[in-house]
C-alpha cells in the first residue's frame, strides 16, 4: 500500500482548492449537491442504525453504531467526486495561504459551495426520507405502536437546536479539524483501500464524540422539523415532541455551527500545515 509522504500531502490539497475556483458553476452545482446528499445518506444509514440502540440499553455502543457506519457519506464524496464545503474550509485556505487563489474567489467558491450541500442534504430529508415514508416506519409491540426512527431524528433535531453558542461552535470546530483530517489522511493513499481505512476512523471519532457538521445538520434538523408537525407523527402515542423550529435551526445551530467548521479546517489543519511546509515540494 503506497502513500505520499506528509510534506506533499499539503500540495495535493492546494491542488484541489485551486480546482474548486475553476469548475464550472454547472460542474460546481452538481458537485456541491451530490457532497450534499451523500452526507445525509450517511446520516439517513445512521439513523437508520442505530434507533433500535436505546442509549439506556447499549450505552456508548448505540452512538459508536451511529458513529461507524455514517462514515458512508463522506467515502462517496472523496472516492465519487463531490464538493463538500466543509472539505473546502481547508482545500481554498491552504491555496489562499500559497496565494495560489484570491480571498475573493476562495469565498465565491465556499459559499457555492456551503449552498450547493444544503439543497442536496434537503432533497435527500424531503425525499428519500420524508416523502418516501420510511421515516415514519412503525412497530408494533405489545399492543402498541411505535416509530423509533422518527422519535430518533425529532430527537437529534431537539438536541442539536437546544445548544449555546459556544457550545455549538466549539463542537464545530472539533468536528472539521477531524473531518478535515480525513480528507488530508484520505489525500495521502494511492488507491482506495487506503483511502476508506484513512478517512473512516477520524469521521467516526468526531460523530461518537458528539461534534457538530454544518452539512450533516442541513439533513438531521429540517428532517426532523418536518418529522416532528407531521400528523402520521403526533397520531402516535408517546412520540417525542418537537422543540426545534427553523429559527433555531438557523441561528442556535447552523450559524455557529459554520463558523467553527470554517475555523476549524482553515486554521487548524489548512493553517497549522501551511506554516509548517512552506514550500511546494519539488
Amino acid at each position: 500500500m503506497t502513500f505520499k509522504a506528509p510534506n506533499a500531502l499539503l500540495d495535493t490539497i492546494v491542488g484541489g482548492g485551486v480546482g474548486r475556483t475553476k469548475q464550472s458553476f454547472a460542474g460546481t452545482c452538481g458537485l456541491t449537491f451530490l457532497a450534499g446528499a451523500y452526507i445525509a445518506l450517511g446520516g439517513f444509514l445512521a439513523i437508520r442504525c442505530a434507533a433500535f440502540l436505546p442509549i439506556s440499553v447499549w450505552g456508548s455502543m448505540a452512538k459508536l453504531v451511529f458513529a461507524a457506519v455514517f462514515p458512508l457519506g463522506l467515502m462517496l464524496v472523496i472516492v465519487c467526486g463531490a464538493d463538500l464545503f466543509t472539505g473546502n474550509c481547508m482545500s481554498l485556505a491552504a491555496a489562499g495561504y500559497r496565494k495560489n487563489i484570491s480571498i475573493v474567489s476562495a469565498c465565491k467558491s465556499g459559499i457555492y459551495s456551503w449552498s450547493g450541500n444544503f439543497v442536496g442534504a434537503l432533497f435527500v430529508a424531503y425525499f428519500m426520507a420524508y416523502s418516501s415514508g420510511i421515516i415514519f416506519e412503525t412497530i408494533n409491540s405489545a399492543g402498541h405502536s411505535t416509530m423509533p426512527w422518527a422519535n430518533s431524528i425529532v430527537s437529534i433535531a431537539n438536541s442539536k437546536c437546544a445548544l449555546s453558542f459556544g457550545d455549538a461552535f466549539w463542537r464545530a470546530v472539533g468536528c472539521n479539524w477531524l473531518v478535515c483530517l480525513a480528507v488530508y489522511a484520505a489525500s495521502a493513499a494511492e488507491d482506495i483501500t487506503g483511502k476508506i481505512i484513512a478517512l473512516w476512523f477520524p469521521t467516526m471519532a468526531f460523530v461518537a464524540m458528539g461534534m457538530e457538521h454544518c452539512v450533516a445538520n442541513m439533513f438531521f434538523v429540517p428532517l426532523g422539523i418536518l418529522t416532528g408537525t407531521d400528523p402520521r407523527y403526533l397520531a402516535v402515542s408517546g412520540a417525542v415532541p418537537l422543540h426545534a423550529t427553523w429559527e433555531t435551526f438557523f441561528m442556535n445551530n447552523l450559524l455557529p455551527v459554520t463558523l467553527g467548521n470554517i475555523l476549524g479546517g482553515a486554521v487548524l489543519v489548512a493553517g497549522i500545515y501551511a506554516i509548517i511546509y512552506k514550500e511546494k515540494v519539488k
